[in-house]
């Protein structure tokens, strides 16, 4: 995807884009046709890129116009700012000792001056600018009428874990600037639309799948309880939470 910019995905007929701004190259002068352009100050450019006018929020109105969704990945980006996040205990638990040892030594290179100077040619981290870019991106995105959902990879050095992720995903959507319930529409409602599975998913209603969480909490009130899950429910079956977690810990990595 490197190799072309959002506007040529979406005249393809390209209909889902992950991550956002932040892996859109179509914004560098230098970038040559059909070629994923190497740009090592990246990060630099995109956090003093203007989403709310010129050639960025073309590509907004653009991708809206073409019915083009984009899912959001912010967990992934947050592993390269320094500082951030702070690497939980359930996190690394759940990772085997080869896979916490590369994610421990591949965060203190995020915080390594001589290591950014080389790279950015500046004294400190442009990630936190841009990674901030990237929140309004997504804000902007949804403001214009597009359809954001919730997401995310292994990747981010390898500290993005399934479960935990998704769950960092909504708080940061909320630190972003969405309500806890947007933010929970865009991981739920949203992500069951685009599959054209609402029928059956992304809410909770009388007839549909019973996929549920029991959390202890209010989310409305303090995202951060997403984090405080007691039950797991899959097509009706209760599961305990803690028991699942410890099943595998040490296993992630492994496969």
């Amino acid at each position: 995807m490197c190799s072309i910019g959002f506007r040529e995905a979406a005249t393809l007929g390209i209909d889902d884009l992950e991550h956002g701004l932040l892996v859109d190259t179509e914004f560098f002068p230098e970038k040559k046709p059909d070629q994923c352009p190497d740009i090592p100050d990246e990060a630099v450019r995109y956090g003093k890129m203007d989403v709310q006018s010129g050639p960025v929020d073309d590509m907004l109105v653009d991708l809206v116009k073409h019915h083009v969704a984009l899912t959001s990945t912010l967990p992934v980006f947050e592993m390269d700012v320094p500082g951030r996040p702070t690497m939980q205990k359930r996190v690394l638990d759940s990772l085997t000792a080869e896979a916490r040892s590369a994610v421990l030594a591949n965060k203190l290179l995020t915080t390594d001056q001589a290591r950014i100077r080389k790279r950015y040619g500046t004294d400190s981290s442009p990630w936190p600018a841009a990674f901030k870019k990237e929140m309004e991106f997504e804000r902007a995105f949804v403001k214009e009428g597009g359809l954001l959902l919730a997401g995310l990879d292994p990747t981010g050095m390898g500290g993005i874990v399934a479960g935990f992720g998704d769950q960092r995903e909504v708080e940061l959507l909320v630190e972003a600037g969405f309500t806890p319930l947007e933010a929970i529409h865009i991981a739920t409602y949203n992500g069951a639309q685009y599959l054209g599975d609402l029928e059956k998913v992304g809410t909770i209603a009388p007839g549909k799948q019973a996929d549920l969480v029991v959390i202890k909490g209010d989310l409305s009130q303090k995202i951060e309880d997403i984090e405080k899950v007691e039950i797991v429910f899959k097509d009706g079956i209760g599961y305990d939470s803690q028991k699942l977690i410890r099943s595998v810990q040490g296993a992630v990595g492994l496969h």
